[in-house]
């Protein structure tokens, strides 16, 4: 039996017609069976926002599948809307759907799609919603598949809920930010004077003058297919509107000067965008516990305040998103580091940062320890999932 004869893909009659908004996935926003972000879009919508998503419906990226962007979506988003980047999959008959998203997500079925992308003759190595309904499924009795699934669902539910606490945290920090930097009801604000709107001792300041800006390294093809080197930070590391993605890291072998290399804790930004609704131009990621070479797409920023207020100051501060309207392009937006110099920030008393850090660094710490959790749990799960499905792990 083959994945097309379970699925339907990309049915035709299954185009976008919602007027007002949608809930739109794009690849981006779905990453190794997770959804990580959905956007939501008013009026006017991207031209590949075509999809219509249905629960169960299993969504899997066409291009480079090696970056693993698949889902299956078991969510209740109104009008929910996938990017046509995706192959989408609906379900046909009583085939076992978690089953056979597992299956496509093995190393195996990965690496047989990403052959054929290569050899695409496409803009971006690709593949085609014939070739993946080529694909043979492994004939194994239901009882089996059901034991399957609930092993590796066991991972996925902890892992679930530790993105859920992951979620929770990071809107605590950005709720608290926004609490004493935007409404000014931070603490002792009550016994505090005000001059032109802002707390006395508070005072505006250009871009240039409280960051320094260092480029990343611009690198060609062959210098970043090797398996070892540097790793590369760069755009796919960079979360939609702001945060680090970990699996999004490359290895680089190209030269590289010291001051593009960054480490825990440094703060780094988007200057490119490959979406029109600008994802990840002007967003801020704080660099986790590892060390590499950023790349172009990125810049370093450098100042003597504190990196964990920088972060928030500029995502939860709205920052970003002025920042990310002065970036230009037709299909890539690029941002230049100085047209932002002169835009002016609000910089709080040095008293009032220290006090939101000691609280913050105390929440920074415990969303690692989580995505920390994540990486060992996925980890164990990936490891599970092929001894699984080629039996040489009994069930």
């Amino acid at each position: 039996m083959k994945v097309r004869d379970c699925f339907e893909l990309n049915p035709l009659k299954n185009k976008n017609t919602f007027k007002g908004f949608i809930n739109y996935i794009d690849t981006s926003s779905v990453q190794n069976g997770t959804l990580i972000n959905v956007s939501f879009l008013e009026n006017e919508f991207p031209s590949r926002a075509q999809r219509i998503v249905k629960y169960n419906d299993i969504l899997y990226s066409s291009v480079r599948p090696n970056l693993r962007h698949y889902y299956l979506y078991q969510d209740d988003f109104e009008h929910a809307v996938a990017s046509t980047g995706f192959v989408l999959l609906r379900r046909k008959n009583n085939c076992n759907v978690k089953f056979i998203f597992y299956y496509l997500s093995t190393n195996e079925v990965v690496q047989h799609l990403s052959n054929i992308a290569e050899m695409s003759q496409s803009t971006f190595p690709s593949f085609s919603s014939k070739d993946l309904g080529k694909i043979d499924l492994p004939m194994i009795d239901e009882y089996k598949q059901k034991s399957i699934v609930d092993i590796l669902a066991c991972y996925d539910s902890l892992i679930d809920n530790n993105n859920k606490r992951i979620k929770v945290l990071e809107q605590m920090a950005e709720h608290l930010y926004k609490e004493w930097f935007v409404r000014f009801r931070f603490p002792g604000h009550e016994n505090t004077e005000f001059e032109n709107g802002i707390p006395k001792g508070w005072n505006y300041f250009k871009f240039s003058t409280v960051y320094k800006t260092i480029r990343g390294v611009s690198y060609t093809s062959e210098e970043i297919d090797c398996d070892t080197g540097e790793n590369l930070i760069n755009l796919k590391n960079i979360k939609a509107f702001g945060g680090f993605r970990k699996d999004g890291t490359k290895k680089y072998c190209g030269r590289f000067k010291q001051e593009q290399v960054v480490r825990k804790n440094d703060l780094v930004m988007g200057v490119t965008d490959m979406t029109q609704d600008r994802r990840t131009v002007g967003s801020v990621a704080l660099v986790p516990d590892i060390e590499g070479v950023i790349s172009a797409d990125l810049i370093l920023l450098k100042s003597s305040l504190s990196n964990i207020f920088s972060y928030y100051l500029i995502k939860a501060g709205g920052y970003s998103r002025l920042f990310s309207e002065f970036g230009n392009g037709a299909n890539v937006i690029h941002l230049k580091p100085g047209q932002i110099n002169n835009q002016k920030i609000l910089i709080p008393s040095v008293d009032t940062i220290n006090q939101f850090v000691k609280i913050v660094d105390k929440i920074i710490n415990q969303i690692n320890a989580l995505e920390q959790k994540n990486d060992n749990l996925s980890k164990q799960r990936d490891l599970l999932l092929p001894r699984l499905m080629s039996g040489k792990l009994e069930v």
